[in-house]
């Protein structure tokens, strides 16, 4: 497959709890309102990203990725965070899914499930394994992923950081 099939930036992917669609570059004040909480970044390997100049890098990657979208709740249509899809590589059929946050009323619950379910069964159409890069300090975000079945495969490297890396893969996904 080539990665010209696997469109990263879907128009609209959505269940009865989550509506995912592109980020754009307009949209930095909104998702800076979500993103400004500093509890958001505690476990976090970059805990001062709710700081505007640091957030604004975060936001310029993210557009610049053409694979990040803005979350919302579908109920009520109120923004609730951010994810990307990241490091496609279609020679060994994989992708990554992260830079992921969400408001603080929204962890906990099924939102974060539902939202993964949506980039998770999407992926799937293209690829065999879905991975994750989660900070070692990070357990909130090990915890979720461990509950949607992603397995712990070792230690790496990733933006000069040490994160888990965990892996789901299509066989396994039900």
């Amino acid at each position: 497959m080539s990665e010209s099939d696997f469109n990263l930036q879907p128009d609209t992917l959505e269940n009865d709890q989550i509506k995912i669609i592109p980020l754009k570059e307009n949209d930095f004040e909104i998702l800076y309102k979500v993103a400004s909480d500093p509890e958001i970044w505690e476990q976090h390997p970059s805990k001062n990203r709710y700081q505007k100049d640091v957030f604004q890098l975060f936001f310029d990657g993210a557009v610049d990725s053409k694979s990040a979208f803005l979350v919302y709740n579908s109920a009520t249509e109120e923004l609730i965070g951010s994810t990307r899809y990241y490091d496609f590589d279609a020679e060994n059929s994989k992708i990554a899914i992260g830079f992921t946050f969400l408001a603080k009323k929204f962890w906990g619950g099924n939102h974060n499930k539902a939202m993964k379910q949506l980039l998770i069964d999407y992926a799937f159409e293209h690829v065999d394994t879905i991975v994750f890069h989660i900070g070692k300090t990070n357990i909130r975000s090990q915890k979720a992923v461990s509950k949607i079945g992603a397995t712990k495969m070792g230690i790496v490297d990733f933006n000069n950081i040490a994160h888990f890396e965990y892996h789901i893969q299509k066989k396994d996904w039900v």
